[in-house]
Order: C-alpha cells, then sequence, then structure tokens
C-alpha cells in the first residue's frame, strides 16, 4: 500500500515513472470519448472515496473522470454530511469504516495534519488532493503540461511568482529537488518559503533561488508560474496581502523577460487583473487549459501507482 502525500515521499524514480504513464495513457486515448474507459480498465470493480472539505472545480471533475477513465466508480462526501472527525465520531473511526468500503481515498483539506491523521488509520491509499502545506497531484500535472510542450523539464528554469510560502510553492520546492530543475521563487521577503523546506531544499541540493525582484525571478525563464494570491481559508489581511504583491503581477511586460518562447501556467482558479493580466492568462503563451486537463490524464497514474 503506498500514500500519495508530498512529492518529497517519493524517489525520482518512482515520479517519473507516474509521468511517463501519463504520457502514455493519454496518447493511447487518442478519438476517445471524455468518459470512455481506457483499454484496460486497471480499475475496473473498484472505487474511490474523495473527500472535501474545501470547495473544488477542477479537483472534483478531475478525480472523478479520471477514475471512470479508469474503469471505476468514485463517491463524492461532504464532511457535513458524514461523521468526520466531529464529536460523535473520531477521523480514525472514520477511516477505519472507509477501509471497510472502498479501495483508495481521495482528501482535499485544509490542515495537512487532518490528512496525515487520517492517512495513518487508514487501511488502503490516501491521495492528496491538496492541503494547506502541499498540492502534489497539481504540481505533477504542471510538470506533464511542461514537458508535452517543451520535452524534459530536467534543467530547464521554473520561475513562481507572488505568495512563496504556499502548497504550490511547497511542493514545486520538493519536485525541482526531485526532477532536477531550477526554480526561482520571486517574493516579498515576508511571503519567502518556510524555514522546513528551505531546510529540506539545502539538504537534498535543490537549485533554488529566492529574489524579491520579479524581473530578476522571470529573467531567461522557460515557464512563469503563479497562483491566486488570496486562497481559500486563507486567514490574512486580503487588501493587505494584494497590496504586497501587486508588483509581482504576471502582466505581458514580465512575460518578455522570460525567453521569447516561455509558457505561462497557473492552478486556477484565477483572479484576473490581480496576478495575472488578462491580456496573458488568454495570450499565446499561457498552457492553463491543458494543464487543467492533465489534472485528469496525472491522476490516473498516481491511482495506480497506489495500488500497484
Amino acid at each position: 500500500m503506498k500514500n500519495f502525500i508530498n512529492i518529497s515521499d517519493l524517489s525520482s524514480k518512482e515520479l517519473r515513472s507516474i509521468i511517463e504513464e501519463a504520457k502514455i495513457r493519454k496518447l493511447n486515448r487518442k478519438n476517445f470519448n471524455k468518459s470512455a474507459p481506457d483499454n484496460d480498465k486497471p480499475f475496473e470493480g473498484k472505487s474511490m472515496a474523495m473527500i472535501f472539505e474545501k470547495p473544488s472545480t477542477r479537483t472534483r471533475m478531475s478525480f472523478d473522470i479520471a477514475v471512470k477513465q479508469l474503469g471505476g466508480s468514485s463517491i463524492i462526501l461532504n464532511p457535513d454530511g458524514i461523521h468526520y472527525g466531529k464529536g460523535d465520531e473520531t477521523l480514525k473511526d472514520t477511516a477505519k469504516v472507509l477501509t471497510e468500503y472502498v479501495d483508495i481515498v481521495m482528501l482535499r483539506t485544509a490542515s495537512h495534519k487532518n490528512l496525515e491523521e487520517f492517512g495513518k488509520h487508514l487501511g488502503i491509499p490516501i491521495i492528496n488532493g491538496l492541503s494547506d502545506q502541499s498540492h502534489p497531484c497539481q504540481v505533477m500535472s504542471d510538470i506533464l503540461t511542461f514537458e508535452e510542450i517543451k520535452g524534459g523539464i530536467e534543467n530547464k528554469t521554473i520561475s513562481w511568482l507572488g505568495d512563496g510560502n504556499n502548497n504550490m510553492s511547497n511542493s514545486l520546492i520538493e519536485a525541482a529537488g526531485k526532477l532536477n530543475f531550477n526554480l526561482v521563487i520571486g517574493c516579498p521577503q515576508k511571503y519567502s518559503p518556510g524555514k522546513k523546506i528551505l531546510t529540506w531544499a539545502k539538504k537534498n541540493k535543490v537549485s533554488l533561488k529566492v529574489t524579491k525582484k520579479p524581473e530578476e525571478a522571470v529573467k531567461d525563464s522557460d515557464c512563469v508560474m503563479t497562483d491566486k494570491w488570496v486562497s481559500m481559508n486563507d486567514k490574512v489581511n486580503k487588501k493587505l496581502k494584494k497590496k504586497d504583491l501587486k508588483k509581482y503581477q504576471v502582466n505581458k511586460k514580465l512575460m518578455k523577460l522570460a525567453k521569447s518562447e516561455a509558457i505561462f501556467m497557473h492552478c486556477l482558479p484565477v483572479g484576473r487583473g490581480e496576478e495575472v493580466t488578462d491580456e496573458v492568462i488568454d495570450g499565446e503563451q499561457s498552457v492553463v487549459w491543458k494543464q487543467a486537463l492533465n489534472r485528469v490524464h496525472a491522476q490516473k497514474s498516481i491511482i495506480n501507482w497506489c495500488l500497484d
């Protein structure tokens, strides 16, 4: 049994095998209907429980479709509609019950501690659909998208602008260490990556640079990435944070400092006119819709890896 919680938990070889399987499965689906199952139906007769503590569009849809394409079924659960760590039932007991009902669980949570606690008591694999500390499924999809367009990511340069201390930046740092690409984070000092992830990066010799200058962050980059400045459940002064990050907006002027063939990525949902302009996200360098689609293919391979 294997869990998919953080990118740092897997070896470089395991991550590479997931990405390569995703490429093959996507290629083999040419001319298939969107919900038609893959020819081998590896998840046939199996089911996934998906628990959403936080609202979701892409994670909910992409996992549901991924399971269908693998030949299985999914059950979507809302914590308000089940006994889930409430006064009348512990997370431990809920986990033990789900172990008897389904083959794998996906949890999208506001608390990484909930994810680890739940996973500890499950007798089946668990996938991190997003937590406050990491977003590994999204980053795997991003790498798949990058390699489809630009070729191998090794030794390429990825730029991240905005909040350098969130779940996406944490998972990108881990991916940079495992898959050997250069990561440059452009952010204000107060939004720099946390001590824990920086310690991990240093120990694992990650090619990581953190700068306060957005122009320096994107110079000669192969891919420019950003995220919504204020995420769901962020307990911050929203106006102040947006003011702090204003100069890190990805616009046409900033994109011109990256390589001429650089691509733009955003994990969505987007704050148009805030972290990115319409001109960029709707422009020729943007690959955000391909990113969204590739969540399906990356997650199919993650499910297979967990159950292998």
